[in-house]
């Protein structure tokens, strides 16, 4: 069995600060993971390991991985890595591309915001059927403030994604304990211990530049002028990530980041 990696402590610093701000993992939870395969759901992976080895409270951890039949994308290699970690796995294949083709030509039709509903659903279904009690998705702090900016920009409203919220049903519990933490910390830690990342996790979605696209330059760009910008935009965003604020960003559910 393959021995978990420990992260560093630059990523699992913030990580321990939402989790304990938010409360997000209880003692004898049951967590479930939406494991794309790309760079963060895989860095979040080898944290929550980590501190399932050295938190002061017991909780467990599996992991899913909903393959959504696209075209040069196939997720299919976490299947031993997984094994090799000890880690429950669950891998559910469906024709999400081809089922999105009944509704291509609707003129509101987004095929990230199908898929992403879809793969949701699967994750909540087996969540509830494997005795999960929390959900755990791996947005960062650079998908919340792009989130913001979208909401802020396009729809007048200022939302972002919630760091820790139960589902309408009231049964599931939804984390991200990256929300404190940038991209460019999971991406380091991703290339510096070798983790498996599938290339291209969401063809779909790089086929062509997205708006989501442009707020990343356009925050990176800002980020060179203003150092403090992303520490600005999270206290700016707090009171919109927790449970009792309005609704989430309106495209939370189109974008789930390499998380699902």
């Amino acid at each position: 069995m393959d021995k978990p990696l420990k992260p560093p402590k630059g990523l699992l610093r913030p990580v321990g600060r939402a989790i304990a701000d938010y409360g997000m993992i209880r003692d004898g939870d049951r967590v479930l993971l939406g494991l794309s395969g790309g760079k963060d759901s895989l860095s979040l992976l080898q944290i929550l390991l980590h501190l399932q080895r050295h938190a002061p409270i017991r909780f467990e951890v599996g992991a899913i991985t909903v393959d959504p039949q696209i075209p040069g994308f196939d997720p299919s290699p976490l299947k031993p890595y997984l094994e090799g970690l000890g880690v429950p796995y669950f891998y559910n294949s469906q024709p999400i591309a081809r089922e999105a083709e009944k509704y291509q030509d609707e003129k509101s039709f987004s095929f990230c915001a199908f898929c992403a509903r879809m793969k949701r659903g699967t994750i909540y279904s087996t969540a509830r059927s494997e005795g999960y009690n929390v959900i755990a998705l791996a947005q960062h702090l650079d998908d919340l403030a792009e989130s913001f900016l979208m909401s802020a920009f396009h729809r007048g409203q200022l939302r972002t994604m919630k760091a820790h919220y139960v589902n309408d049903v009231g049964d599931l519990r939804i984390i991200r304990p990256l929300v404190y933490a940038r991209e460019r910390q999971t991406a380091a830690f991703a290339q510096s211990a070798e983790l498996p990342v599938i290339p291209d996790n969401c063809p779909a979605c790089f086929a062509m530049p997205t708006e989501r696209e442009h707020m990343k330059q356009l925050l990176l760009s800002e980020e060179q002028r203003y150092k403090h910008l992303f520490k600005n935009l999270l206290t700016a965003m707090r009171p919109l990530m927790t449970e009792n604020s309005p609704g989430g960003a309106p495209d939370e559910v189109a974008k789930t980041g390499d998380g699902t």
